[in-house]
């Protein structure tokens, strides 16, 4: 029987993502893969977990696989399937199996949005075992010593139904991410959007006093990810006024109350 795989040059970043580090996350996220660790990445939305793991892989020069998680997502999603083509039969890895076979990083992106049932196949992959078992293969693969497995939640979404079971949690170090200092949430608004310095400045500034509105209602604040849209749209000729409106009023939420102390904001500064 004949297997596909994807090629592993398919998962090579072609260019180094640029991050901006806040703490020692980088040293302890190459440590983490040194041992054959692996990591959970903690954070609000658009705060920079997804940057991080493709620094973090073109620096080790690894291959980078990642699952956008959802609660459709099988155990086959994960693992492959077999296929008809034309008048055989194939099995066609999966990206946690073609991972596996590259040593490559797996990185499962909002992992409590998959079903529980279906996360319980990556845990022989972290303990000491680094196995894999492929039952409709009759297989078993072992992770070769690159390989890694890193996972990102937002905290702030956890509910009872989307919660990750413990018995996951305490098989990963983790790490917390948050919205950067205002001096580095300002470095990489003008980098990212070509903004300059003092443009740059007055929409962290909004950022900060938008976050405060979390305390009447608003689910998340202003992320960093945001912050960098507004700032493209206004290097662009967009109107400032009007690149806040739509970056961050009208994504935020759907609430007019909340939408018009959003825009109050920004024409404090307008």
């Amino acid at each position: 029987m004949r297997t596909i795989t994807p090629d592993a040059d398919d998962f090579r970043l072609d260019g180094a993502p640029w991050y901006r580090a806040s703490s020692d996350e980088i040293s302890v996220f190459e440590t983490a893969w040194r041992l054959q660790l692996p990591v959970l990445l903690k954070g609000p939305t658009g705060c920079g977990k997804t940057r991080f793991v493709a620094h973090m892989a073109h620096k080790l020069g690894l291959p980078l696989v990642t699952v956008a998680c959802h609660e459709d997502l099988t155990a086959s999603d994960l693992l492959g399937r077999f296929l008809i083509l034309g008048d055989e039969t194939v099995w066609c890895d999966g990206p946690l199996t073609t991972a596996l076979r590259h040593g490559a990083i797996l990185y499962l992106d909002e992992v409590v949005e998959a079903r529980n049932d279906t996360m319980v196949v990556i845990h022989p992959l972290t303990d000491d075992r680094r196995i894999l078992p492929i039952d409709k293969l009759g297989a078993l693969l072992h992770a070769p010593p690159e390989f890694m497995l890193v996972m990102s939640y937002n905290p702030g979404y956890q509910s009872v139904l989307k919660e990750l079971k413990q018995s996951t949690r305490q098989r990963f170090i983790a790490l917390d991410f948050g919205y950067p200092s205002p001096e580095a949430e300002l470095e990489v608004v003008v980098h990212e959007s070509g903004l300059d310095a003092e443009q740059a400045r007055v929409l962290v500034d909004i950022a900060a006093r938008v976050r405060q509105l979390t305390d009447r209602g608003l689910e998340e604040g202003v992320s960093t990810r945001l912050l960098i849209h507004a700032g493209k749209l206004i290097s662009e000729g967009i109107p400032p006024a009007r690149a806040c409106e739509v970056a961050f009023a009208r994504t935020l939420t759907d609430e007019p109350d909340l939408q018009r102390a959003i825009v109050q904001v920004v024409r404090d500064f307008f």
